[in-house]
Order: C-alpha cells, then sequence, then structure tokens
C-alpha cells in the first residue's frame, strides 16, 4: 500500500532516437541490453539490471527510455534522487511530453521535499491528454499537496485521479487522510473503506488491513510512519 507508485518502464523498442542519431547497429546493440535489463527488472535483480542499462546508454545515448529506466533504479532502489533526477531530465530533453519521465521526475522532487518542483513536473504529465498513466501522477500530486497542508487542493486531485480510475485504491488513502486533516471524519472513514475494498492486497478485508498496517508502523520512519499512524486511527471511526 504504497502511496506514491512508479512505472518502471513504459516502452519496449528502442530502435529510434529523437534528439540525435546513432546507426542501426549501435541502436540495436542498445535495444538487446534495454531489454536483457527489463527482465532482469522484472526479477528484481537490480544490479544486473543497473549493469544492462548502462551498456545500453553507451550504444545509445540519445534514448529517452534508457535514461528513464536508469532514473527509476537510482530512485527506488538506490535513492540517489540527484542522479535519478540528472536522467529523468535527460529523457525529457529527448522528448519533453514523455509523461513518464515526468512523473518520475515528480517523484524524485518529491523525495527531496522539493514541492514546487514536483508539482510543477506532476502537471506537466497530466498536461499530457495521451498520457495513459495520468491517475498516477494525479494521485502524487495529491500527495505533496496533502504534504502542504493543501487539504482542499489535494481532495481535488484524489478526486480527479478517481474519475480517471475509478477503482485505483491509492487515491482513496489519500483522500482518507486529506478528509481526517480536515476534522471530516466520516467521510475518511468512508475513503478508507474503499481503498481497503480496491486494495489487490486486502480485497476488502480491514482485519487484514490493520494487522498489515501495525506491523508497517513498527519498521516505518518518518512521514510514512505518520500517514500509517494515521490510517489506523481513521480504521476506529
Amino acid at each position: 500500500m504504497r502511496k506514491n507508485c512508479i512505472i518502471l518502464i513504459c516502452s519496449i523498442f528502442l530502435f529510434c532516437s529523437c534528439a540525435g542519431t546513432v546507426s542501426e547497429e549501435a541502436a540495436q546493440k542498445a535495444n538487446y541490453h534495454y531489454q536483457i535489463g527489463v527482465s532482469y527488472l522484472n526479477d528484481n535483480n537490480i544490479q544486473p539490471a543497473f549493469v544492462e542499462f548502462q551498456k545500453a546508454l553507451q550504444f545509445n545515448k540519445y534514448n529517452k527510455d534508457i535514461h528513464n529506466a536508469l532514473g527509476v533504479i537510482y530512485l527506488v532502489k538506490l535513492e540517489n534522487y540527484p542522479k535519478a533526477i540528472e536522467h529523468f531530465k535527460e529523457a525529457l530533453d529527448i522528448d519533453e511530453n514523455f509523461s513518464e519521465a515526468s512523473n518520475n521526475l515528480g517523484n524524485a522532487y518529491a523525495k527531496l521535499g522539493k514541492y514546487s518542483e514536483a508539482i510543477e513536473a506532476y502537471k506537466k504529465s497530466v498536461s499530457n491528454p495521451q498520457y495513459k498513466n495520468a491517475a498516477m501522477a494525479l494521485n502524487n500530486l495529491g500527495m505533496v499537496y496533502y504534504r502542504l497542508g493543501r487539504y482542499d487542493d489535494a481532495l481535488d486531485s484524489f478526486k480527479e485521479s478517481i474519475k480517471r480510475f475509478s477503482t485505483f485504491h491509492l487515491p482513496y488513502y489519500g483522500l482518507a487522510l486529506a478528509y481526517n486533516a480536515k476534522a471530516q471524519y466520516g467521510e475518511a472513514s468512508i475513503a478508507i473503506t474503499k481503498a481497503i475494498e480496491f486494495d489487490p492486497l486486502y480485497q476488502g478485508n480491514k482485519q487484514k488491513a490493520t494487522d498489515d498496517l501495525l506491523e508497517r508502523k513498527i519498521r516505518a520512519q518518518g512521514l510514512e510512519e505518520k500517514d500509517i499512524s494515521d490510517y489506523l486511527e481513521i480504521l476506529k471511526y
């Protein structure tokens, strides 16, 4: 039940380059290493995936998908947020309409507490009418507004996310937090009930959700611990 999620890879074939030119042979070699990297990443084998993406970049430094993949590893696995930002920006220099990279860039900024930059990145991704994962970006935007105490803006973003994807569980968790912060406890209770209903981990089982949250709270720190404490409190309403 993570509040911010990242779509790791959205493009598969890398034979073309947007911002520069490489030979067909180099592009094919880049694609070969990229595909191997994706396979490793899907198996959660991070180090070999990282190595393969680096090899792919050596053959084609102009490909947005390679930069996005490296950025994801730096963001999610290595927690090197400045390096992640560097690669997401490289991807966007190649294709300014690459909304997945914009969303990921927003996540990296959010991790650093650079919320203004995160908001700008999320809004850019959502502004693309062809972006298929706009619901995720809207959820992420809502969480940043929530962190800033802009609860009405957060509610608007979470509701818009649900409009795009009605059974998406993450924005319901966000609604619960925002309503709770506004002392609208009935709405918070309804929202978290919906979240648990749609969450594939729980499938509507509140006791399972409570037990899992209690276990996670032991390991959690900082904002995550606060969120989990709030979820547990909301579940008592």
